[in-house]
């Protein structure tokens, strides 16, 4: 039952020459090499444990790796690109060796980390940014000519959790991906996902009526990404934990799904490879 109304016009991406096609909804499981992410911080910030946790989450169903050497959450500490690149290490190279179906995500906003991971062989750029934040980086991302997921976010770092009111969510996240688009097309980029990205600088208001209206999102040009795992517009309110919302984020996912979305970053793989299944069944 998937919405054809939100089927991408492009529906693969080119990652290293690699044809990835997303006709089906991919998994990508979230990898934190840092000490203060807000749900898993300190669990995998070493080889050994990294590379244990990326096995568990390609058993369990992920098809893409997001490696994330910096948090996001509101208060982290903020890093410079030579520490992310002192964090990740060898992680990537070791992954690529030792999982070489795995697509591997870097999730940074840094053009210098965009290199070094490139050099280490990525697959996909996560930008958290929108490349507001590195003047360098649409530039660099189109030498490297991998997949770039832009994210709607505020224009500063300082300000990237600041709640703004939007009069129409929906329009404001378009206009910037308007903007955004057709400035990385311009360079020469074309692999481009998006991401409205949920929990950062929104109402809960805001979100709900995003989730509803996912399908209106992106033009239908370009394959979504969503990613609301252990965010908090979603357990806040019910005044639960990140950890106790796998129900509400599983309906969340089949919602998000229905209406288009080609990839689901998450925490929780099993769990949302259930979903999918669910949904492909539909």
């Amino acid at each position: 039952m998937q919405n054809h109304l939100s089927t991408p016009e492009n529906d693969s991406l080119n990652c290293n020459g690699r044809l990835i096609n997303l006709s089906s909804p991919k998994i990508m499981g979230i990898l934190n090499l840092t000490p203060d992410s807000f749900s898993d911080g300190g669990k995998f910030n070493n080889e050994k444990q990294a590379l244990q946790h990326a096995e568990q989450m390609l058993k369990e169903g992920a098809e893409i790796i997001d490696i994330g050497p910096q948090s996001t959450r509101p208060g982290a500490e903020f890093l410079k690109a030579e520490e992310e690149i002192r964090r990740t290490g060898k992680i990537i190279s070791l992954m690529k060796k030792e999982f070489p179906e795995a697509l591997v995500s870097l999730d940074t906003f840094y053009a210098q980390t965009v290199s070094f991971g490139y050099n280490e062989g990525i697959d996909l750029i996560n930008d958290i940014s929108g490349g507001q934040y590195d003047p360098e980086m649409f530039d660099t991302v189109a030498r490297t000519r991998l997949p770039y997921i832009l994210m709607h976010v505020n224009p500063g770092y300082e300000s990237m959790h600041d709640k703004t009111v939007f009069d129409d969510i929906t329009l404001a996240v378009n206009l910037y991906f308007s903007e955004k688009t057709a400035e990385l097309l311009e360079k020469g980029v074309h692999d481009i996902i998006l991401d409205p990205g949920f929990g950062f600088g929104k109402t809960v208001e805001d979100q709900m009526k995003m989730m509803d209206e996912v399908q209106y999102l992106g033009f239908r040009k370009f394959p979504l990404l969503i990613g609301i795992s252990r965010k908090s517009f979603i357990y806040k309110p019910l005044g639960k934990s990140p950890y106790d919302i796998n129900e509400e984020t599983q309906k969340f996912h089949l919602k998000v799904l229905r209406q288009g979305a080609k990839i689901l970053r998450v925490h929780d793989v099993a769990e949302a490879k259930k979903t999918v299944e669910g949904f492909l069944k539909e």
